[in-house]
């Protein structure tokens, strides 16, 4: 299953990346940098509301209707003439129901360890987090996934699947139930960025396969 290291390798990545870049004015590296880190957030924390059958359920509604994938279509006219507001208040919305009052925390966590701004964070995250529902919405039509645990399961194995699925899940629910002290965003991180220590698979080797290392 092609999980989120495929998707930012992907051209509908490097568009993605490249798109983030220019409506911010950060650099490509450090946009993908950011990207490589606030993806498996968002991801782990849709998860994380989807172990419930109401959150499930709210999240397959949203991805049968509004977020079907049809976004994905047209990235080039997404961020042609600069991103609409439309997406923006979208995604702003989003990042609301899934991160909640840790909204605040995660753009300073993402914005300490990349030194971008936290304000650019939270519109990088505002670009994304559309996009990465549309991803899931592509994906659950493409699996005819119908219910929660199949949702689930689809969630599961956009983070790597198995083991690494589920360290990434319990750190990613430490760090949104957490004190805000940045010691699991530097775990997490760490995992995203060096593929903790295992050969660069999944997300580990994410920002590797971007730019070669």
């Amino acid at each position: 299953m092609s999980g989120l290291l495929d998707l930012l390798n992907s051209p509908m990545g490097k568009q993605l990346i490249s798109g983030v870049s220019n409506q911010t004015g950060e650099p490509e590296n450090k946009t993908a940098e950011v990207l490589s880190m606030a993806m498996p957030l968002l991801m782990g924390a849709m998860k994380k509301n989807a172990s419930t059958p109401g959150g499930a359920q709210g999240l397959m509604n949203a991805l049968s209707s509004k977020h079907d994938g049809s976004i994905l279509d047209d990235l080039g006219g997404l961020f042609g003439g600069g991103v609409d507001q439309s997406v923006m208040d979208d995604g702003a919305g989003i990042l609301g129901h899934v991160f909640g009052a840790k909204q605040p925390q995660v753009e300073n966590a993402l914005s300490s360890k990349s030194g971008i701004d936290a304000g650019t964070i939270s519109q990088i995250l505002k670009i994304a987090a559309p996009i990465i529902l549309g991803y899931l919405g592509k994906q659950t039509r493409q699996q005819n996934v119908s219910s929660p645990d199949g949702l689930n399961g689809l969630l599961g194995g956009l983070m790597g699947g198995g083991r690494t699925a589920a360290k990434q899940q319990s750190l990613i629910e430490t760090f949104l139930d957490s004190d805000g002290d940045g010691s699991v965003m530097d775990d997490l991180a760490g995992m995203v960025l060096n593929g903790g220590g295992r050969k660069k698979s999944g997300l580990g080797g994410i920002l590797g396969g971007l730019f070669g290392k």
